[in-house]
């Protein structure tokens, strides 16, 4: 088959896994909590042993990554992920689940920074900016129409929606397979990396680069704590958001399945918020002024702040839902900015390596904050 156009393809694959991951994800903590009867401490022991499967795995990945083939890092993740949520949804065992999360992490690392650094090398820096913003857009739309499909799926199955978006994952990943083109990487020749010694010195070679880079680039060690903050936050109120709705409100009535139907227009009017913040992001923000991006995410993290305190000590369930949307849609709109202004400091060498790094940083707050909230 033919090889498409790059900036298509990765508004596909954005679209795509947006999709898929917003029709399992609308129902997925409502499996485990329901079908599987997990209590808060295994939510959140779901979600660190997730975590401590990207931190171990995270940095490899990525330097494979830079040495061997973007293209093939992120379809061999793809196909990861399709086979861990298949398992999870199959199987409603703590045990299993665990097991699941630790292959879909493994596919997390060879997605996390590869497809990123292979549109800036296949566009270009300067336009990946905009294609990361466009493509969080493209996500976001896609995302709506995976929330009506998990609430259609998950009403009739609760766990529907998390085995049949897998498989799409596996189809994702052959479709990649057949149309993902890759002109702007260079991967290392083989006749340097005919032993496991020379292997071994590459990635060497780049993790030294990296550490260079940081060391040059005082700023980058600023966004490697931002990462590590933001991590310890975010495990325990992804983990537990929808258990606190659940347990701390009595849902409106809305039918024999109420939490489906009520997660999936929460799910919906948050991506219908955050599509309006991003093309906002997209029209006034220059994304090649790094003081403009670094307000621009200043306030975008206040508000997540307040979002996030005043879900937690809301009484009502309008009030929680207010909240909730407010640090919902701020949370999407900081990744593709951020992700912008991480690639404007990143040399092509090392930029999946530096993207992965950063992923690393955000688990290792994930695996120190999560528990202690579970």
């Amino acid at each position: 088959m033919k090889k498409l156009d790059a900036y298509r393809v990765y508004l596909i694959t954005q679209g795509s896994q947006s999709l898929i991951f917003r029709m399992i994800f609308t129902v997925d903590l409502v499996y485990q909590i329901i079908v599987v009867g997990l209590d808060p401490l295994q939510l959140v022991l779901v979600g660190t042993t997730l975590e401590i499967t990207i931190l171990l795995f995270e940095l490899p990945t990525g330097i494979v990554a830079d040495i061997y083939s973007r293209r093939l890092s992120v379809i061999i993740g793809t196909a990861l992920m399709g086979v861990s949520f298949m398992i999870e949804g199959s199987f409603p065992v703590f045990a299993v689940i665990l097991l699941s999360q630790v292959i879909w992490g493994i596919g997390i690392t060879f997605i996390s920074g590869a497809l990123d650094a292979w549109i800036s090398d296949e566009i270009g820096v300067d336009r990946a900016g905009r294609a990361y913003l466009r493509g969080a857009q493209v996500g976001q739309f896609a995302a709506l129409f995976g929330i009506a499909l998990s609430v259609a799926l998950g009403s009739i199955v609760l766990q529907a929606p998390v085995v049949i978006g897998g498989a799409l994952f596996v189809a994702l990943a052959v479709f990649l397979l057949l149309v993902m083109p890759e002109e702007g990487f260079a991967p290392i020749p083989v006749e340097e990396r005919r032993s496991w010694q020379q292997i071994r010195g590459q990635m060497g070679g780049t993790a030294r680069d990296a550490l260079r880079l940081l060391r040059l680039r005082p700023a980058l060690l600023g966004i490697m704590a931002i990462s590590l903050i933001y991590g310890a936050y975010s495990e325990g109120f992804d983990r537990l958001w929808q258990a606190q709705l659940i347990e701390a409100f009595t849902l409106p009535a809305l039918g024999q399945m109420a939490f489906v139907v009520w997660f999936g227009i929460i799910g919906a009017v948050s991506m219908l918020l955050s599509i309006g913040v991003t093309e906002v992001a997209l029209r006034r923000l220059v994304l090649t002024n790094a003081r403009v991006v670094t307000r621009a995410l200043s306030v975008l993290f206040g508000a997540i702040i307040l979002g996030s305190i005043g879900f937690a000590l809301a009484r009502s369930f309008p009030l929680a839902l207010g909240f909730y949307w407010l640090a919902a849609t701020c949370r999407d709109a900081v990744e593709p900015i951020y992700t912008a202004w991480l690639n404007q400091h990143l040399e092509s060498s090392v930029r999946a390596t530096m993207l992965s790094a950063a992923g690393q940083a955000d688990a290792i707050g994930q695996i120190a904050g999560g528990p202690l909230i579970g």
